[in-house]
Order: C-alpha cells, then sequence, then structure tokens
C-alpha cells in the first residue's frame, strides 16, 4: 500500500549559521519544531530526517522522527538542488519496502510551519489533482519598483519603465515561504518543476514567514516568535 511521508532535509554544512538545523530555538533544537508540526498534523505514516550528520540525526530520533538511512555525501554538498534529496530518500524508502503516494518536504528551519497548514495543503493537492502545493507568501514592496546598485556605486531601477507606476496598479508578486512542499511522488521522481504549471500556492501571511540563512534572519525569527507564538501549534 502507497504511504504518506514527511522529510525534513537537514544537512550537517551549514555555513552561515553553524550547526544551524540542531542549535536552540525558544527552548528546543530548531528541526524539532518541524518534526512536531508533521507529528500534531496525524497526516503521516513516517516522518522522516535526511541528514548526513550523526548529531542530526540523533536529534531527530529523540524528537520522534526516523532516520532509517544517512545521506550520502553526493547529496549533502552546497550545489546540490532539493529535487535530488527527495528523490534518494524515495528510492531508499522503497529500498525498505515503503511504496510513497504523496511526500511532504518540510523545511528543518521552519519554525512557523503549522499542522493546519500541512493539512490544507495535503486537501488542495488531492483536490487539485496537481504535481504540487508550495507554500509561499507576498513580497512586501513591489519587485517592478525594485532597485540595484550600478558599478559605480550610483542606483537605478531594474524596471524604470514602472518609475511612475502606482504599487497598487503593480501585479502581486511572490515567493516561497520555505515551509513545506507538498508533492506526489510521480512529480517528485518525474523531476517535475516545483514552480511549474501544475503547481497550488498556498498563501501564508507574511508575519508567519521567516527564511533564516544568516545571524540577522535568525534574530528576526526569534522575535517574530516571541509575537507570534500564539499562531504557532507546537
Amino acid at each position: 500500500m502507497s504511504e504518506t511521508v514527511a522529510l525534513i532535509p537537514a544537512r550537517g554544512g551549514s555555513k552561515r549559521i553553524h550547526r544551524k538545523n540542531v542549535r536552540n530555538f525558544h527552548g528546543r533544537p530548531i528541526i524539532a519544531w518541524s518534526i512536531g508540526a508533521a507529528q500534531h498534523s496525524e497526516l503521516f505514516d513516517h516522518i522522516i530526517v535526511s541528514t548526513d550528520d550523526d548529531e542530526i540525526a540523533e536529534v531527530a530520533r529523540k524528537e520522534g522522527a526516523e532516520v532509517p538511512f544517512l545521506r550520502p555525501a553526493e547529496f549533502a554538498d552546497d550545489n546540490v538542488g532539493i529535487t535530488p534529496v527527495v528523490q534518494h530518500a524515495i528510492q531508499e524508502m522503497h529500498r525498505t519496502g515503503i511504496l510513497i503516494r504523496e511526500l511532504c518536504l518540510i523545511y528543518a528551519t521552519a519554525p512557523f510551519v503549522r499542522s493546519s497548514d500541512l493539512k490544507k495543503g495535503q486537501a488542495i493537492l488531492r483536490s487539485e489533482h496537481c504535481d504540487y502545493v508550495i507554500a509561499v507568501t507576498t513580497y512586501p514592496f513591489p519587485i517592478q519598483r525594485s532597485l540595484k546598485k550600478t558599478v559605480d556605486g550610483r542606483l537605478a531601477m531594474f524596471q524604470p519603465e514602472h518609475f511612475n507606476s502606482r504599487s497598487q496598479d503593480l501585479e502581486p508578486a511572490y515567493h516561497d515561504a520555505a515551509h513545506f512542499c507538498w508533492g506526489t511522488a510521480e512529480a517528485w521522481m518525474g523531476n517535475r518543476c516545483m514552480y511549474g504549471p501544475n503547481t497550488v500556492p498556498f498563501m501564508l501571511p507574511r508575519h508567519l514567514v521567516q527564511d533564516i540563512d544568516c545571524e540577522e534572519d535568525w534574530v528576526s525569527a526569534e522575535w517574530l516568535f516571541r509575537v507570534f507564538k500564539d499562531n504557532c501549534e507546537v
């Protein structure tokens, strides 16, 4: 029987924030918040952490996740995209006799991910018969009016034709919220584009979105969590 799996990728070699995936965040290793949201949703037959790191594997197991394999080095460097990591996990699970129907990629540093959103995302995946459902949010400023620094240190617009455009007249733009991505195993294994025509966006409010790539991001996330912790369910 095909099963539903949560996959949390968490490699050990994070460079901009040392040991990011197991660093303490409001009293727990940050990966524990993602594991907890998956557990609280009661959606998954297996909650798998894909890692190349023994310490991360130990923390994940203590939090109740499974680590049935260690990720090989070729899938754990800075140049590897997320799709090969997911494909490797699906293949490893298949070798153990577990056939996957749906896989939800949940980011390891996503303390704002909510079990209720995971449930809604799965419902959309099934009702819309799409390849993926990705959590997204809006940019806080129109990207059509964004600026760049020129080679001589001056300012220029990326799209100067929009200098006189009103913000409310410009098309809204969205970005990946780095919370979760639901997908069918067929889509993941078929290398179908996550940002393609058969992907449905799942909208999140900006106050629950904070990508964590540097120390400044981490501090922002901690402050946001203090303010909006009542919106977090685990």
